[in-house]
């Protein structure tokens, strides 16, 4: 395989500058807010975002090294493989969190429910649609035993 480069498109900023004690997931990180600042050659692409109640936001997990194919997630006590898991050490540090909307003003999106590090690079922004993104009926595989603790469990350094 060949390498593959990206360019970030924007930066995050969160009140949150160190990875630990940090929400895990958005669904810890209810009310909390942030900002999304687009180089401003990027912003045309923000045209009619304002529609959406809700974004995808793909990040890089900047502040990783290295990765584990088994990892003890932040939300059980045994080893998981790396792709059933959201821990940020992995072959390719890409990150996801699904953020509320705020507003729209030039190159900045206002948005919470942010649980990312300050700083972090974007990589890109996609809009939130239910019909075609909230599955909320499937499995969830070994998390089903833990995902109400994402609102109330804190990062750590294991993945710093």
């Amino acid at each position: 395989m060949t390498g593959i480069t990206f360019t970030p498109i924007g930066t995050v900023h969160s009140p949150f500058r160190d990875p630990r004690d940090m929400p895990i997931q958005s669904i810890g990180a209810r009310g909390v807010r942030g900002t999304v600042e687009l180089d401003p050659a990027y912003a045309p692409g923000l045209k009619d975002l304002t529609g959406f109640s809700r974004i995808i936001l793909l990040y890089h997990f900047h502040r990783t090294e290295g990765y584990a194919l088994e990892v003890v997630p932040f939300l059980d006590k045994v080893p998981h493989g790396v792709f059933a898991t959201r821990a940020p050490r992995r072959p390719n540090a890409i990150g996801l969190s699904i953020l509320k909307l705020v507003a729209v003003e030039g190159p900045t999106l206002t948005v919470e429910d942010v649980d990312i590090l300050d700083g972090t690079p974007v990589l890109d922004i996609k809009p939130y649609v239910p019909a075609f993104d909230a599955f909320p009926n499937e499995r969830a595989g070994w998390l089903a035993r833990s995902m109400e603790d994402a609102r109330t469990v804190r990062s750590d350094d294991r993945f710093c």
